[in-house]
């Protein structure tokens, strides 16, 4: 699939999701197939400013290329100098016009702007204007369903150069709950030239088939549905590519990719850090299994690696029962 002058190598991408795609979980998410993975969502002030915190989020290794880069913000001007200061750290820019957090909403920034159709007009120029990089948006449905307004954005969004739209058909009222409307994502490709991603609710293999059957839709993006589930990104091009799907992992291969996991957090962020960071990991790796509520009250509690690793190998040994049967909460 190209993007621009971008090819990826299949039509599964890992969404953007704040305090989730970290570079541990890129990697690892890569290592299962991902066409192309995305860094947490990035402050163009927080860029400007010099932040710390704000540049940690764009580090990142080669094997995780291509990387695409999502900024936030609600400044036309400072939205294109973030971009031009993340020239060399990634290949794709793509910018956040969906999330539903109250934080990025109260700052005008995120779904807010599917209000403001004139504003995402003038940042998208000046964003276009400020890279030679592929340049994408992700979007929702509107503000509310009394403002579904993605037709209109998507075609201002192509009007301005950008090379390809992500669809949640959800309004930022919904936040996640109820379903996501795929019609939305089939009117959208009805109505744009340039490629259209549709995001929402995919959280079995089968489900991106039949978006994409559905919609006509040019790639997927897989978001909750991964949580403790990279196998979800593997048997997902498997499917799309006509392959048969491959047994389910066993709780034991859970609990090896688990401490995959938790070694890249561990690289990447120290030990400190990544022994909180697993937390919610851990808990989505045991969803499904026998004993997964003792085990998840019992990782919450522990203080060190060493009693995190202990517990990770006595409960993906002895856990038995349907891996993953359950879906994520929304998050």
């Amino acid at each position: 699939m190209l993007i621009g002058s971008l090819r990826i190598e299949n039509r599964v991408i890992l969404a953007p999701m704040a305090g989730i795609t970290d570079l541990p979980y890129r990697l690892l998410m890569k290592q299962f197939g991902a066409g192309l993975v995305f860094t947490e969502m990035v402050s163009a002030k927080g860029l400007i400013y010099a932040g710390k915190r704000t540049r940690e989020l764009l580090h990142s290794r080669p094997e995780e290329r291509p990387l695409g880069i999502q900024l936030f913000g609600n400044e036309a001007e400072s939205l294109a100098e973030a971009t031009r200061l993340v020239a060399d750290d990634g290949e794709l820019i793509d910018l956040n016009l969906g999330c539903p957090v109250n934080k990025v909403v109260r700052d005008g920034s995120g779904s807010a702007l599917m209000k403001e159709p004139q504003l995402v007009a003038a940042i998208l120029r000046a964003v276009r204007k400020a890279t030679e990089l592929p340049l994408t948006v992700k979007i929702r449905s509107g503000w509310d369903n009394n403002s579904t307004n993605f037709l209109e954005i998507g075609r201002i969004a192509e009007a301005e150069g950008c090379d390809a739209v992500t669809l949640h058909p959800r309004t930022r009222k919904q936040g996640f709950g109820g379903n996501a409307d795929w019609q939305q994502i089939e009117q959208l490709k009805e109505h744009l030239s340039i490629p259209v991603i549709g995001s929402g609710d995919i959280f079995e293999p089968e489900q991106a088939a039949a978006m994409i059957a559905q919609t006509g839709c040019d790639a997927i993006m897989i978001g909750r549905g991964g949580y403790g589930n990279p196998w979800l990104i593997r048997d997902t091009i498997r499917v799309l590519e006509g392959g048969s799907l491959l047994p389910p992992p066993s709780a034991e291969e859970r609990g090896q990719t688990a401490l995959q996991h938790q070694q890249l957090q561990i690289e990447v962020f120290g030990e400190h850090k990544a022994l909180y960071e697993m937390r919610k990991h851990l808990c989505w790796y045991a969803r499904g299994l026998t004993g997964a509520a003792s085990f998840r009250a019992a990782v919450n509690k522990a203080e060190t690696l060493d009693e995190q690793t202990a517990l990770i190998r006595t409960f993906f040994t002895e856990a038995d029962g349907v891996p993953g049967q359950d879906r994520p909460d929304a998050t």
